[in-house]
């Protein structure tokens, strides 16, 4: 589904050596499959994505998703791209506080063309597997973090993309819920068939993934086993 061939991105640096924020790296990650990208702050990770994101554009390498070279698509090709074929999971929820967790849950699917009640009825079932339905109707803002990273799930999942990135999806909540969204995450991109690639600085997000890479200075190092690890149980009133 995705294959990321020899990836370099360097930043320019005034009076230094440029910054080589991905430096030929190479990876693939198969339909269902989950792949964490493990690193500390600054390893080049955030680049990574938004590479694969289409936001910014390689130095050089390819970026192949279902086969097409996604570094070559034009500004609206690349918004398409976003659209309908990658999911986006970040910190950074970007809700509309003025609308309902449902309404914040179905703009993408309304940025296909799709008609309100048309796009809740479709993101219904997704939130009822997420256990977010009873929440549907409630202010985004009256949701719990553990509540509104499902919303966020939800919307990023919401035109069945093949891809889905997901950027520290697990950086402002506590362990516990933490583990909830991980495991739903984890369960939910399996049952659909999606592409994931994980990006994290949490060890505890490793025991839920297929294959993960540790990033340094651009660069990947070795990597665990092609072993998966059972995921955690699911906790309660996360």
């Amino acid at each position: 589904m995705l294959d990321v061939r020899a990836l370099i991105k360097h930043y320019s640096s005034v009076g230094s050596d440029p910054v080589r924020a991905v430096d030929d790296v190479s990876f693939t990650v198969a339909a269902g499959e989950l792949v964490a990208i493990y690193g500390p702050s600054g390893s080049g990770k955030t680049t990574l994505l938004k590479l694969i994101a289409a936001v910014l554009r390689p130095d050089s390498g390819e970026i192949l998703v279902a086969g097409r070279n996604i570094a070559r698509l034009s500004e609206r090709e690349a918004a398409r791209y976003r659209l309908l074929e990658m999911g986006f999971v970040s910190q950074t929820f970007h809700f509309i506080p003025s609308l309902s967790a449902i309404d914040n849950a179905v703009v993408r699917l309304m940025g296909t063309g799709m008609r309100p009640k048309e796009a809740q009825q479709r993101i219904t079932p997704l939130l009822a597997r997420l256990d977010v339905d009873a929440k549907a109707e409630s202010p985004i803002g009256e949701l719990s973090m553990g509540e509104r990273q499902r919303i966020a799930i939800a919307k990023a999942l919401s035109t069945d993309p093949p891809l889905l990135l997901a950027d520290e999806p697990t950086g402002n909540l506590d362990t516990r819920r933490g583990r909830a969204v991980l495991t739903l995450l984890s369960e939910v991109c399996r049952e659909r068939g999606t592409a994931v690639v994980l990006v994290t600085h949490d060890a505890e997000a490793l025991h839920y993934v297929d294959r993960d890479y540790a990033l340094r200075d651009g660069r990947f190092g070795e990597h665990r086993q092609d072993e998966p690890i059972a995921a955690l149980p699911l906790t309660e009133g996360s």
